[in-house]
């Protein structure tokens, strides 16, 4: 029901008159075989003297029998202490009746707690502060935390085989702990904002459908921005940005952008594109005609030159 420790270090962060702090993963392994951490006083060592004198007595009757011994393996070892445990165990007292595994078996056996049906296992926490691209590190490998944590430090507990996130006492993230490094963090796609699960969703494919969908302008100039470049994620930022275009001017207008873009050049720019969009020039037909404005007079003229260009032999130009 009760454990009853030396205030060691590893196992009593603070005794006091006031306050007794235990260690979060001490307190955890109690937890789990359902007992409750009572430490002895500091400098009252008569608060758990059998115990203390139980542990010395058997030590020293043990490695005395067998301190002429040789041992050649851990294992060899290992069985002789525990046949010489067992020995001292059915050992009977001086002073009273029975020994000691009568008196477990009689006086002890019927306060102690069934074991839990898993052995426990140890974890070790720690504490991060989340930093911009909301993951935490086990040492070895990061991992993901919701991002709106960006900027709160969080509680981390590791397992042999699990890595845990809590926030205010709650867990806000859980993944597998790797045993390998891996060159990017494990990322959970519910931890990432809209805009950072968009773009994971990027690749040509996806580029290509939604192209083909819009119209075969567009489809065009998207492929020319996939193929420009060594390698196709060199032009994914052109095609997002085309993307985004189209959800500002609607499908009709870009392809028609592009069209016109396309009629000038077999590798138009993105900029060149938008600039029609802005100025509204995706609205006229290809096959109409710009006509010049018409003067006050009534009459049109080609490319003039003023005086001073003829003076600078503008005529031969």
């Amino acid at each position: 029901r009760l454990v009853v420790p030396d205030n060691l270090k590893t196992g009593v962060t603070k005794n006091t008159r006031y306050e007794t702090v235990i260690p979060r993963a001490y307190q955890e392994m109690a937890d789990h075989y359902d007992t409750a951490i009572v430490p002895a006083r500091p400098k009252a060592p008569d608060d758990k003297p059998n115990a203390e004198g139980s542990v010395k007595f058997a030590t020293t009757w043990i490695l005395a029998a067998i301190r002429n011994y040789h041992f050649l393996s851990f294992e060899e070892a290992y069985a002789t202490v525990k046949e010489k445990l067992e020995a001292l165990n059915n050992k009977s007292f001086k002073t009273r009746k029975g020994n000691r595994h009568t008196a477990y078996e009689e006086e002890e056996r019927s306060f102690m707690h069934p074991l839990p049906p898993a052995p426990y296992e140890l974890a070790t926490w720690s504490t991060a502060k989340i930093h911009n691209d909301y993951t935490i590190t086990d040492g070895l490998n990061r991992y993901s935390v919701p991002f709106d944590l960006i900027g709160e430090t969080v509680d981390i507990r590791t397992t042999r085989d699990t890595v845990e996130v809590f926030f205010r006492g709650g867990r806000v993230a859980s993944h597998v702990r790797l045993k390998k490094a891996q060159r990017d963090a494990v990322m959970v796609p519910g931890h990432m904002p809209e805009a950072h699960r968009r773009y994971l969703s990027y690749n040509k494919d996806a580029f290509l459908s939604w192209a083909e969908s819009a119209g075969s302008s567009v489809s065009a100039v998207i492929r020319q921005f996939l193929e420009a470049g060594k390698e196709p994620e060199q032009g994914y930022k052109y095609c997002v940005s085309l993307m985004k275009a189209a959800d500002r001017y609607g499908l009709a207008r870009v392809d028609a952008a592009c069209e016109r873009a396309l009629a000038f050049s077999s590798t138009p720019a993105l900029r060149s594109i938008l600039t029609i969009l802005k100025n509204g020039q995706d609205k006229i037909p290809l096959n109409q005609a710009a006509e010049a404005p018409v003067p006050k007079n009534g009459t049109r003229h080609g490319i003039t030159r003023g005086a001073d260009a003829f003076r600078k032999g503008g005529a031969n130009i």
